[in-house]
């Protein structure tokens, strides 16, 4: 079985995440989708609640697991025995962090690959920041979010009000 592991922080996860999700599964035969916890990036829903919400966006994907993970990715991924790294790109600015990074992990593991994911036209803009952003001024969601996702977001800010 072919695995592949889509590591972040899912600080909301989004429509664009969910979608590199769903195209990685024409690569692998299933894919993680691993939490990081991340607290240097101050994320507005804790550990538990990403857990959920990524769960939620992804329930309608076969195949998909959703868990938390700490320490090394590649430590992760081989306990896992996943052969393949997805990251998803939304523009050319993306590229020299993520190309950093694929070339870290691949010293510490060559055996594991890392694979990128153009994200779709629809959502190369897209980033949990941003849907943050638009959430706390109000905005609307639904181009964004899973719509059980977008009400949580929503919810997050009408109670800091």
């Amino acid at each position: 079985m072919r695995i592949g592991v889509y590591p972040g922080t899912f600080d909301p996860i989004t429509l664009g995440h969910a979608n590199v999700i769903a195209r990685s599964l024409r690569m692998v035969d299933r894919v993680v989708v691993a939490v990081a916890p991340n607290p240097q990036k101050g994320p507005l829903f804790d550990l538990r609640e990403r857990i959920e919400l990524a769960k939620i966006a992804t329930k309608h994907l076969p195949h998909v697991d959703v868990e938390s993970f700490d320490g090394l990715l590649v430590n992760y991924v081989r306990e896992r025995g996943a052969q393949a790294i997805i990251r998803g790109m939304r523009a050319v600015s993306d590229f020299e962090h993520e190309f950093q990074m694929a070339l870290l992990n691949r010293k510490l593991d060559e055996g594991v690959e890392t694979v990128f994911l153009m994200a779709s036209e629809e959502y190369s803009y897209l980033t949990s920041s941003m849907v943050k952003e638009v959430a706390s001024l109000g905005g609307p969601l639904q181009d964004f979010l899973h719509p059980d996702v977008a009400k949580r977001l929503e919810a997050c800010f009408q109670a800091n009000s």
